[in-house]
């Protein structure tokens, strides 16, 4: 779905309890609650068919005991985009909020501090960055990282160098990537990182991921082992710049194994709460560490995307990015597939972002979805399709009559072909049952298009975690 103006949605009480809706349940509230909706979404997320449920991937090897030795696992993820003006505020550079978009303007003699939140935490850690859309080569002359004590600060004593090759600098040229060698930094399940990385020379338009709820730093300097956020000025931004990817060393049975969401802004959380966790990965993730099953999960989500065609605002299609982000994770064994959405929307004729649009069909989109079924299934991965919530309620012009009935047949053939190994059927969980067109009330934030806190916790819940 494409991004537009980010609302908070309205406090939910569902939001304040993270682990509501796992199995096994505990005699609270929260746990009634949670066994009530789960009740309510049986059969949401099932396997397409009882003989598929693990067609098409690869088959556990024999559990021995090199399968408890600790494996690398990818515990967070950001999918990167080339540098764009467009923002989700209400001008061209900044929102109420103050939080800007730097990615044309780039960086140079500053800092820039950034937050991340691991799915599952492990013995050491290592971190990816990218410059896959810089026009020159990115020099990172000092990186980071730290726990983190909340918005800029670091905990004090926490801070590791970050060294690549054992060399505390590395310049990443146009186009390519750089992982650290591993830190030794024990990390905890759904911990909070600070990365903070030192430019020297002017990095040129930044490689960025362009939505997220967390808030990125700037300062002047090296202020590379600050723990104070006092030494960053007020300049923030609700984006994360180069920072693709952080690894784990984890142990146990499946420690190597990982899970992906990949699409567009259902899967990168448009419409959460800004400063929040409430994303759909967020809370599979809280799901699955309640459930005693911690797994890593990567979000690959990117706000506006398209599953056919490229956007110069909102990045590579999902086509052409999917097979990247399946190399991109360490260990993964499972990919929740969203998209189709923005393919059906109709912007308004002189926008610069609908480059490159036009009108598609069902059936194309069906044929796309098949491609990414094939990628994922070469590869030994199991591919999960999500269904596409109603479209018809945005509060803003999003789609035209085709575009609902192409909808309706994209989501019957998810539903019924048994392409995918599985199904999280979110347009049944999210749909309004007095109107099929709308979402329902209370599940959908005031763009009236995308979930809120609570649709996106009510679409975790419906998740049989047995398919993963």
């Amino acid at each position: 779905m494409r991004l537009r103006r980010r609302h908070p949605s309205a406090a939910d009480p569902a939001r304040r309890h993270p682990h509501t809706g796992v199995r096994p349940f505990r005699a609270t509230a929260a746990a009634i609650l949670a066994t009530t909706l789960a009740a309510a979404l049986t059969g949401a997320c099932s396997p397409a068919d009882p003989a598929l449920k693990t067609a098409g991937a690869a088959s556990p090897g024999p559990r021995t005991a090199a399968r408890n030795a600790q494996q690398w696992t990818a515990s967070w993820g950001a999918t990167m985009q080339q540098a764009t003006d467009y923002t989700d505020h209400t001008d061209d550079t900044k929102g109420t909020d103050g939080a800007a978009n730097w990615s044309r303007e780039g960086f140079h003699d500053e800092s820039l501090r950034q937050v991340i939140r691991l799915s599952v935490g492990g013995s050491a850690l290592r971190l990816r960055f990218s410059n896959a859309y810089g026009t020159r080569p990115l020099h990172l002359a000092g990186a980071t990282v730290a726990r983190s004590d909340g918005q800029a600060k670091a905990r004090p004593g926490t801070a590791r160098a970050l060294t690549f090759d054992h060399a505390r600098s590395r310049t990443v040229p146009a186009g390519g990537t750089a992982v650290t060698d591993p830190v030794s930094l024990p990390t905890a399940n759904l911990e909070k990182l600070t990365v903070t990385l030192r430019f020297t020379t002017p990095t040129g338009p930044a490689t960025m991921h362009r939505f997220t709820t967390a808030t990125s730093y700037r300062a002047p300097g090296d202020r590379l082992d600050s723990t104070a956020d006092e030494a960053f000025d007020r300049r923030t931004s609700h984006a994360w710049y180069y920072l693709t990817g952080a690894d784990v060393l984890a142990a146990g049975p499946d420690s190597a194994a990982s899970v992906m969401v990949f699409g567009d802004s259902l899967m990168d959380g448009v419409g959460t709460s800004p400063g929040t966790d409430d994303r759909f990965s967020d809370k599979l993730a809280e799901r699955l560490i309640a459930a005693g099953r911690p797994t890593g999960i990567a979000n690959a989500g990117l706000a506006g995307d398209r599953l056919l065609h490229d956007s110069p605002c909102f990045g590579e299609s999902g086509t052409a990015r999917f097979v990247r982000e399946l190399r991109g994770h360490t260990g993964l064994r499972a990919v929740f597939v969203h998209l189709g959405a923005n393919d059906l929307s109709r912007l308004s004729d002189g926008d610069s972002c609908g480059e490159n649009s036009r009108p598609v069909t069902a059936r194309q989109l069906i044929d796309g979805h098949r491609a990414l079924i094939r990628e994922a299934h070469a590869r030994g991965i199991k591919a999960i399709g999500v269904t596409l919530p109603p479209l018809a309620g945005a509060v803003f012009p999003f789609t035209d009559p085709a575009g609902i009935e192409a909808r309706r047949e994209l989501n019957h053939w998810i539903r019924t072909s048994h392409a995918y190994d599985a199904v999280l059927d979110a347009a049944r969980v999210l749909t309004d049952p007095q109107d099929p067109d709308r979402t329902r009330p209370g599940y959908v934030s005031q763009d009236g298009l995308h979930p809120s806190d609570a649709g996106y916790l009510a679409m975790a819940s419906a998740v049989d975690l047995t398919t993963l």
